[in-house]
């Protein structure tokens, strides 16, 4: 039971204590009403701490205030796109009260962000950041909520016939595309970046352009022909920054790296290069020339299609792209039946000569 005192100046102190589960809460509140709503929520803490139930969500607190406190308690768990569907959350939801959130309440939301244009992957992935923050007020915050809300969300989209899952892109620049954009570029005296050495690059290494933009001439082993790349994307937002991965140059990309490092012994392999930078005048080359539907990571796409061309497996090609599911290549090799046959086709016999 909490401990409530009235101190000489008038002012309340609460306490609750429990030395069995080593539960600790005081503070000192003005009227009797806020000691007393203080002495009710902290007692609900400590009990819940005892017999490990979840404590009531308390009353007037908003879903704005929990993904608050999920973006202040796991700041390094995510990046710039779950932080703009955070926004979004907040915007769109965060007055509601987290009391009141249900499936009606969601199901509305998804009608009007579909109507407004956005689509299923979209959404779905809106419903995913929603879901993170409640199993974050469940298991660290030990509010007793829904965690299944956002889930079913998800599901009735897919109900409905709307897809929330991708589409694989296998999009590659041809040949000639890439000579159109080299040239584009030769033409402007007033590019910064050396675009077309990033995306020879790029196309010889199939590094992410924010792999390449970072990488470390300090990191660089010219002699074993290999390279560090530090905190490398990993599908666990939480093992990024310390997944540092070393990779093989292969000879293209090794002798580009041997040409812009020089004789440097520090800074960026890239020097002034910024991701920024390269993104906005790739897409403006793109559109000026009339390519369509080519993005910068579609380069990628390109390298990694031709390791498997070259004859690399799936574990070799791996360490260079640096994909963990080996699933995720296998839409890289292009395989068709025809290959297949190929393989399998029989030798011609020799013909025999009579006499």
């Amino acid at each position: 039971m909490a401990s409530i005192t009235t101190l000489p100046s008038g002012k309340i102190r609460v306490t609750v204590r429990h030395h069995t589960t080593g539960f600790y809460k005081n503070g000192t509140f003005t009227t009797p009403a806020e000691a007393r709503a203080a002495a009710v929520a902290w007692d609900a803490e400590a009990q819940a701490a005892k017999t490990g139930n979840l404590r009531t969500v308390p009353k007037g607190s908003t879903l704005a205030d929990l993904i608050d406190r999920y973006i202040q308690d796991t700041p390094k768990t995510y990046g710039r796109s779950k932080r703009l569907a955070l926004e979004l959350l907040k915007r769109d939801l965060g007055a509601i009260q987290l009391s009141k959130l249900s499936a009606v309440v969601l199901n509305d939301w998804v009608d009007k962000r579909l109507k407004a244009g956005a689509g299923g992957v979209t959404v779905a992935m809106y419903l995913s950041s929603l879901s993170s923050v409640l199993s974050f007020g469940k298991h660290a915050r030990r509010l007793n909520l829904d965690v299944d809300l956002a889930k079913n969300a998800r599901k009735a989209i897919t109900y409905r016939g709307i897809s929330t899952r991708p589409g694989e892109r296998s999009r590659e620049p041809t040949a000639d595309e890439l000579s159109k954009l080299y040239a584009y570029w030769a033409g402007r005296d007033r590019l910064k970046n050396p675009m077309q050495t990033i995306c020879e690059f790029a196309l010889a290494s199939s590094m992410r352009l924010g792999e390449i933009v970072k990488l470390n001439v300090a990191d660089f082993d010219p002699e074993a022909s290999t390279i560090w790349i530090r905190s490398r994307k990993h599908p666990d937002p939480t093992i990024k920054a310390t997944n540092d991965q070393l990779v093989p140059l292969l000879p293209d990309a090794l002798a580009i790296v041997k040409e812009m490092v020089g004789k440097r012994k520090r800074g960026k392999v890239f020097e002034g290069v910024t991701r920024v930078a390269v993104s906005a005048a790739f897409t403006r080359a793109v559109a000026a020339l009339g390519i369509e539907d080519l993005h910068f990571h579609d380069l990628r796409h390109a390298a990694t299609a031709q390791f498997f061309r070259d004859g690399l497996d799936i574990p070799t090609a791996s360490l260079l792209t640096g994909h963990r599911d080996w699933a995720m290549l296998r839409r890289y090799t292009k395989v068709t039946p025809a290959d297949v046959l190929a393989k399998y086709k029989p030798a011609k016999k020799p013909t025999v000569e009579q006499d």
